[in-house]
C-alpha cells in the first residue's frame, strides 16, 4: 500500500488521552513480545528484537488455541469437508489482508497496539467501541475457558473413578459445578490478581505444544479409529443456507490474532509492511493446516454427531485423549489470567482517560480497584460458565466480536488512512483500496450481526 503525503491525525486527544493511559493499554499485546517504548529514539530504526521467523512463530502462537476444539463442529455445520475448506480459504484472504492493513496503519499513525491504532486513525468513537469490544471479547473468552475446563474434567474424572459419567456426576465431589469452582478458586484466581504476569511467554510455549498434540491425536484417531466406534452420517451439504454463516464465528475465533499483531509487527527488527505480509501469510498457512487437519479428521470421525468440543466425543478411558485433555486444561489455566490481564488493562486505560487521573496520583487506589475488578470479573465469568455448559453458545457470541477485529476495524482504518492522504488525483489503486475497506466493513458487520442475532434469539433462548 502506497502511503500518501499526508499524515493521519485525529481528534482522539480531545478525550484527554494521557501517556499513562496509553502505557496501560499498551499492556494488551502478545505474551511473547517485548517492544521498545513508543517515544524511544530507536523507533523506526529497525532496532526491534524479533526476527521474521520469530514473528511467524509468535503470530502462529497467537492464532492457535483452544478454539481448534470447535472446528470439527464448524465443518459439520458448514456442510462437510468441501464447504468447510472453501469457507476457510475465502475468509483467510481477508484475515491476512486485515493483518497487513493494521501494520500499514500502525506505521502511518506511529502507534503500537491495536486499540491505539484505531484511536489514532479512526477517532474517538471507533476507538472507544474497539476498547469496549476487546473487554467484552476477553470476558467472553474467559467464560469459554472455564467451560472447557469443566468439559475436560468431566471426562478425566469419569475415567479415574471408573464409573459411567451419569453415576459419577451424582457425587458432590465429581459434580461439574464443584470441579470448575474449586479449580478456578485454587488456580485461576491467584494467578489473575497480580499487577504483572511474568509467566506469559512460558504459557505461550505450553499452548503451542498442547494444540499440536491435540491435533496429532485427532488425526491419528481418524486414521486408526476405535473398533467400537459406530459409523455415523457424514453430511455433504449444509442443512440450511444460514448454517454456513453460523460456522463463521468459530473460524473467526480460531484465526483471531489481530489484537496482538500490531505489537508483534513493531517488535520486528525490520518492521516493513512487505516483510510483515510474508510473515502473516506463512503464519496463517501454518494455522490453516492445523485447524483444517483437526476439522476434517474430527468431523469425518464422528460426522453429524460430533460435539461442539470434539474431545467430548471420545470415550473417557482413552489414554492419549486423556493426555490431550490434560494439555488443554493446562493451556486454559494459564491463558485465562492472560486474557483477564488484557481486559483489565483496557478497562484501566478507559478509567484513566475519563477521570484524567495519572498513574502517580492513583497509586493508592489502583491496588484496591484492581482487586475489585479482578474479583468481579472472576466471579461473573465463573457464574456464567456454571450455567452455560455449551461452549458453542459462547463461541457464537464472541466469534461475532472476533469478526469485528478481523474485518470491521481494519476496514475502517484502511478507509480513513486513504482518505487522509493528500493527493491531487485519486489513482485506481486508491479507489480499489477504499472499496476493499468498504467491503471488509460490510462483510464484518454482516457476520457480526447475523451470528450475534442467531446466538441471542436461537441458542441463548433455547
Amino acid at each position: 500500500m502506497a502511503q500518501g503525503t499526508g499524515s493521519i491525525n485525529s481528534d482522539y486527544k480531545d478525550w484527554e488521552w494521557s501517556d499513562d493511559a496509553g502505557e496501560r493499554a499498551r499492556l494488551l499485546q502478545s505474551p511473547s513480545v517485548e517492544t521498545v517504548p513508543k517515544n524511544s529514539e530507536s523507533q523506526g530504526n529497525g532496532l526491534g528484537a524479533t526476527s521474521a521467523l520469530g514473528a511467524v512463530f509468535i503470530v502462529v502462537n497467537a492464532a492457535l488455541g483452544a478454539g481448534l476444539l470447535n472446528f470439527p463442529a464448524a465443518f459439520s455445520m458448514a456442510g462437510g469437508v468441501a464447504a468447510g475448506i472453501t469457507l476457510q480459504m475465502c475468509m483467510l484472504i481477508f484475515i491476512i489482508g486485515g493483518l497487513v492493513i493494521l501494520a500499514y496503519c500502525s506505521q502511518a499513525s506511529n502507534e503500537r497496539t491495536y486499540q491505539e491504532v484505531v484511536w489514532a486513525v479512526c477517532g474517538k468513537v471507533p476507538g472507544v467501541l474497539c476498547e469496549v469490544a476487546i473487554a467484552v471479547y476477553t470476558f467472553g473468552t474467559c467464560i469459554a475457558f472455564l467451560i472447557i475446563i469443566g468439559d475436560q474434567e468431566d471426562k478425566i474424572i469419569a475415567a479415574l473413578v471408573k464409573e459411567p459419567e451419569e453415576v459419577g456426576s451424582s457425587r458432590w465431589y465429581t459434580d461439574r459445578k464443584f470441579t470448575i469452582s474449586i479449580t478456578a478458586f485454587l488456580l485461576i484466581l491467584p494467578l489473575s490478581i497480580p499487577k504483572e504476569i511474568g509467566f506469559q511467554k512460558y504459557a505461550s510455549s505450553l499452548s503451542v505444544i498442547g494444540t499440536w498434540y491435540v491435533t496429532a491425536v485427532i488425526i491419528i484417531k481418524y486414521i486408526w479409529p476405535d473398533k467400537d466406534l459406530v459409523p455415523v452420517e457424514i453430511p455433504t451439504s449444509p442443512s440450511t443456507w444460514t448454517a454456513v454463516f453460523n460456522a463463521m464465528p468459530t473460524i473467526c475465533f480460531g484465526f483471531q490474532c489481530h489484537v496482538s499483531s500490531v505489537p508483534v509487527f513493531n517488535s520486528m527488527k525490520q518492521p516493513e509492511v512487505k516483510t510483515w505480509g510474508a510473515v502473516v501469510t506463512a503464519a496463517m498457512v501454518i494455522a490453516l493446516f492445523v485447524y483444517t487437519g483437526t476439522g476434517i479428521c474430527g468431523f469425518l470421525t464422528f460426522g453429524a454427531g460430533v460435539e461442539q468440543d470434539v474431545l467430548m466425543s471420545y470415550p473417557s478411558n482413552d489414554i492419549p485423549v486423556a493426555l490431550a485433555r490434560a494439555f488443554i486444561i493446562l493451556c486454559v489455566l494459564t491463558s485465562y489470567p492472560i486474557l483477564h490481564f488484557c481486559g483489565r488493562a483496557v478497562l484501566e486505560g478507559l478509567w484513566l482517560r475519563y477521570t484524567g487521573v495519572t498513574v502517580e496520583e492513583d497509586v493508592v487506589r489502583e491496588r484496591r480497584r484492581r482487586l475489585l475488578q479482578t474479583i468481579s470479573w472472576f466471579l461473573l465469568t465463573l457464574l456464567l460458565a456454571l450455567f452455560i455448559p455449551d461452549i458453542g453458545k459462547v463461541i457464537s457470541v464472541i466469534g461475532g466480536l472476533a469478526a469485528c477485529f478481523i474485518f470491521v476495524f481494519p476496514g475502517l482504518c484502511l478507509i480513513q488512512a486513504k482518505l487522509s492522504e493528500i493527493q491531487e488525483t485519486r489513482a485506481i489503486s486508491w479507489w480499489a483500496q477504499v472499496s476493499y475497506g468498504v467491503f471488509m466493513v460490510t462483510l464484518g458487520a454482516f457476520i457480526f450481526g447475523q451470528t450475534t442475532a442467531n446466538a441471542i434469539f436461537v441458542d441463548l433462548t433455547a
